[in-house]
């Protein structure tokens, strides 16, 4: 079967897909997004999350064939261009790594997806709404504050409850504990 849907904002086409593939396995390996990772193929850890049609799911959980005419954005979605058209970090990707919330790195993606999603909807979240927009995320090495912090940190370079990824200064400081 051929899939059609719109990834990052961009049309792409998949061709000789099984109708049972996951979405997953269809963004890291038919289309080179690798972003996204394969951890418990059963919707548990969230590692695989992405936004279809502006809902956050388990990509691992969604068949190909349920993907076809949808807008998908990954984790490299997130990523605005440059002025050369390079990727470069958003405020959320850079205020993760300032804050050390990045470790091994394989919860990070979903982790980053989530916290996107709440920042979008909430652009001054109370710690409980973080903790609440991060609960389907496993991660084994951070112990979660400091990706908490990360959000917060977010959440402060955000000027005005401007969008996460537009450009943001990523020098502000961090916000005082909450």
């Amino acid at each position: 079967m051929r899939l059609n849907l719109t990834v990052n904002g961009h049309p792409r086409t998949a061709d000789d897909i099984w109708p049972g593939e996951s979405l997953l396995y269809v963004l890291r390996e038919r289309l080179g997004l690798p972003g996204s990772k394969n951890a418990c193929e059963q919707g548990e850890c969230g590692s695989c999350t992405v936004r279809l049609d502006g809902d956050l799911v388990c990509s691992c959980l969604v068949a190909a064939g349920q993907a076809e005419g949808a807008e998908v954005t990954t984790v490299e979605g997130l990523a605005p261009e440059g002025e050369d058209g390079a990727p470069r970090l958003s405020a959320l990707q850079r205020a993760f790594l300032d804050a050390g919330a990045v470790q091994c790195g394989f919860c990070t993606p979903g982790l980053l997806m989530a916290a996107d999603e709440l920042l979008a909807r909430e652009p001054r979240p109370a710690d409980a709404d973080i903790r609440e927009a991060l609960s389907g995320n496993l991660c084994r090495c951070t112990g979660y504050e400091k990706i908490i912090d990360a959000v917060r940190l977010a959440s402060a370079r955000t000027a005005d409850g401007a969008a996460v990824g537009q450009g943001v200064t990523p020098d502000a400081p961090a916000p005082e504990g909450r």
